[in-house]
């Protein structure tokens, strides 16, 4: 029986996803008239009909994903060895957890999101996405390699600045600066690295916390060069093979929407930088995923568990450690670039120790080492404070956020010390078998 109920649980994805859109296809049919249209009085006792098919939208894609949702949770909730009536056939419904379809799901909603929103959705969307590739760029140095850093928003102020100067001294292009951008921050990882070879712990936290202050305060007092207090303004934005995203381009030039013979909106550049960053981001998520089966991935990892066990092994702690550094800070210095070129106005005062607390948060709370979990805990972390924009739930939660977010951290290492999401996939397999059979 329980060689049949193990079976039963491989089931394609695509029967979980049946069900999904099956859901969601009722609840678009009975949302149409029950909340697409509402009345309102539109003065001397007249009514007229307004539609809201955004808010019909927004909640039959919040039904389909809770129903793939709630389908993965029941079928990881049946043991495998039950022997309960209709096991088989509730199994055979829900199928088991495949991180691989989830993505792809994940994946094709982020694609067609910017077509079906507002540009307030779309610009919240550009936010969760910076942050969490700051999120995977962190989990390289505090998830994989076990290194606690609290001055990671260094490496993000460095990138944007870099960024900015090139753009600005040099006329370089976004995706000219963009690479230098990251170079840069991956030079100043090294530069943080050698001091902090020989320091584990808390002692690790305090210096990279200070090298963080470090770097904003020479931004703030090296006017000269940073713009000082005041920043840095006018930083170009990236453009469409040469096409930019503007309603009256400099004479002899041809605009995005002149070329394509469309009638101008603003939300066309936000639309565009929403696809560049999630383009980077899946480069990322990628990138870190890859460096974990090779070696140095696994360097990292022995690294976390035991330094003294790694140096043992013959393992180099030394070029473990600046590795993890750069690469991390690479990273960071790519969603630094992304970021300046999206404000097009950057100063010391978006690059303080509430953002690198911020993006620590994102990687302890999804789980640390847990790329799936830092997106989910980024769509918290940066929704949050938007909430206060729907008319039902109108509260001011800046005042409050900062005390939200520590309870949250409070809680998780209480309940859930490793993070919402512990579970990972392990860098190798033995006997390439995912069942662990022999």
């Amino acid at each position: 029986m329980a060689t049949g109920a193990a079976e039963s649980r491989d089931v394609p994805f695509a029967t979980i996803l049946k069900n999904a859109v099956l859901t969601a296809l009722v609840a678009l049919i009975l949302a149409i008239p029950l909340v697409g249209f509402e009345t309102v009085a539109s003065g001397a006792g007249s009514l007229t009909v307004r539609t809201r098919f955004d808010w019909v939208a927004y909640g039959t894609l919040a039904v389909f994903f809770g129903r793939l949702a709630l389908g993965f949770w029941l079928a990881r909730r049946v043991p495998p060895s039950s022997t309960e009536p209709g096991f088989l056939t509730r199994a055979a419904v829900f199928g088991s957890l495949h991180a691989k379809e989830i993505a792809i799901v994940g994946i094709l909603f982020a694609v067609v999101l910017p077509f079906f929103s507002s540009s307030t959705v779309v610009y919240v969307a550009t936010s969760v996405l910076i942050y969490v590739m700051l999120g995977w760029g962190l989990n390289v140095v505090v998830g994989l390699a076990g290194l606690l850093d609290l001055g990671y928003v260094a490496f993000y102020a460095v990138g944007a600045y870099s960024f900015a100067l090139f753009a600005q001294w040099f006329d370089l292009s976004f995706w000219e600066a963009l690479p230098l951008g990251g170079i840069l921050a991956a030079v100043f990882g090294l530069a943080l690295g050698f001091p902090v070879l020989r320091l584990r712990g808390d002692y690790l936290a305090i210096v990279t916390l200070g090298f963080g202050e470090i770097i904003r305060i020479v931004l703030v007092n090296w006017g000269a060069v940073t713009g000082g207090p005041n920043g840095i303004l006018n930083i170009p934005g990236p453009t469409f093979f040469g096409l930019p995203f503007a309603r009256n381009a400099p004479s002899g030039q041809t605009t995005f929407h002149q070329f394509f013979g469309i009638d101008y909106a603003p939300i066309h550049a936000g639309i565009f930088l929403y696809f560049i960053i999630l383009a980077l981001a899946l480069l990322t998520n990628w990138f870190t995923l890859r460096l974990r089966k090779l070696p140095i991935g696994r360097a990292w990892e022995a690294l976390r568990e035991d330094e003294i066990a790694c140096r043992a092994l013959g393992l180099n702690p030394t070029n473990v450690k600046l590795s993890a550094f750069a690469i991390g800070a690479m990273l960071g210095g790519f969603a630094g670039a992304f970021f300046a070129t999206r404000a097009t106005f950057i100063s010391p005062e978006s690059f303080t120790f509430i953002e690198s607390a911020m993006i620590l948060m994102i990687v302890v709370l999804g789980g640390m080492g847990s790329q799936f979990g830092v997106v989910l805990a980024a769509i918290v972390v940066v929704t949050l404070p938007e909430l206060r924009k729907i008319p039902i739930l109108e509260w001011e939660p800046g005042q409050y956020r900062m005390l939200l977010f520590g309870m949250a951290m409070v809680g998780i290492m209480i309940w859930r010390p490793r993070g919402l999401l512990a579970h990972r996939e392990p860098s190798l397999r033995l006997f390439g078998r995912k069942d662990g059979a022999k």
